[in-house]
């Protein structure tokens, strides 16, 4: 076995957990699997796993071995796909996690004009407000809030502005009365996201007091910024939410808009994908598909969705 196999064994031994894991994905039996790690030690001099009866973990110069091989590996793989990239269409499985609001409202009713474009992929896609770990759950594309980039070993890619405004129904403002200034919405029930707790700092800025920011609450806390928009419309409390989101209600008249003179435009969406240097094909067509989508304006821009200058300007005067 030449030393890139043996890499590629070990490696694959660490990433499955135990020699008896890499056998099953190797298409071999543990025993030759366990042989050839002996072997492999045996050419290095060194011991590379504890071995118990019940498990087997890395030595120290195992972590300093596996470090350097997965990295190798990595480059291999990442120069197979810059050649073949060439002359094949993307395929295999895209794995995606977005946002659960922006995910089912923009980005799913377009995914069928990206399968059509690309018909030999498979996409999985999970809704969810939470902060996902690319790397930990084999994510290749998520599409994330600014609040919610954390990791800086990843690409972020930004994708749109995310306008926010506060709102609340017709009922609850019959109730509880609209705030006047920013502060007075402390004493108001304000819905909050348990997931991400940057999504709760409301930011505002005027000649008077300058720039501050709130960190508000109440007695309704959701995981989806789509359930927060729900109890918004069932006259729970007050929500900041992106204006594509909650403009339709606001046409109907089923959301008014509140402190609209405070504008919300500092979030945007962004694309965050592992740090490679050869892309893969399908994370780079989905990526490339969104921008096409996304930039430089906006769909729900484009379509008319949000309100005008003048529009806003007579909803500020009308308090």
């Amino acid at each position: 076995m030449d030393r890139a196999a043996e890499m590629h064994m070990f490696v694959r031994a660490v990433d499955k957990g135990s020699f008896s894991a890499a056998a099953r994905d190797l298409d071999l039996t543990p025993s030759a699997v366990s042989k050839q790690i002996r072997r492999l030690e045996d050419r290095l001099g060194v011991r590379l796993f504890n071995r118990t009866t019940r498990r087997v973990s890395l030595t120290e110069v195992g972590h300093a071995y596996y470090d350097r091989c997965s990295r190798i590996i990595q480059e291999i793989e990442e120069a197979e796909e810059a050649v073949t990239a060439l002359n094949e269409n993307p395929r295999g499985t895209l794995r995606v996690a977005a946002t659960v609001a922006f995910g089912r409202v923009e980005v799913l009713p377009r995914i069928q004009d990206f399968l059509e474009r690309y018909p030999e992929l498979n996409v999985e896609f999970e809704l969810t407000d939470r902060q996902v770990d690319l790397i930990e759950e084999g994510i290749d594309v998520a599409i994330q809030w600014r609040e919610q980039m954390e990791d800086p070993s990843l690409i972020a890619r930004r994708l749109c502005v995310n306008r926010r405004i506060i709102c609340a129904s017709p009922q609850y403002i019959e109730r509880h009365g609209k705030p006047r200034t920013p502060e007075e919405l402390l004493e108001h029930n304000c819905l909050t996201l348990y997931e991400v707790s940057q999504f709760n700092d409301w930011a505002f800025e005027d000649a008077e007091q300058g720039h501050r920011v709130l960190h508000v609450g109440g007695n309704f806390r959701a995981n989806t910024a789509d359930a927060l928009y729900e109890a918004a419309l069932a006259g729970v409390g007050l929500a900041r939410l992106s204006t594509w989101l909650v403009m339709p209600a606001i046409r109907r008249g089923d959301l008014v808009p509140v402190l609209p003179q405070y504008p919300h435009e500092s979030s945007a969406y962004f694309l965050l994908y592992p740090h490679r240097r050869h892309l893969s094909r399908k994370v780079r067509a989905f990526v490339d598909f969104l921008v096409e989508v996304f930039t430089p304006v906006p769909p729900w821009e484009r379509e008319g969705l949000e309100f005008t200058q003048a529009e806003w300007q007579e909803r500020i005067e009308r308090g």
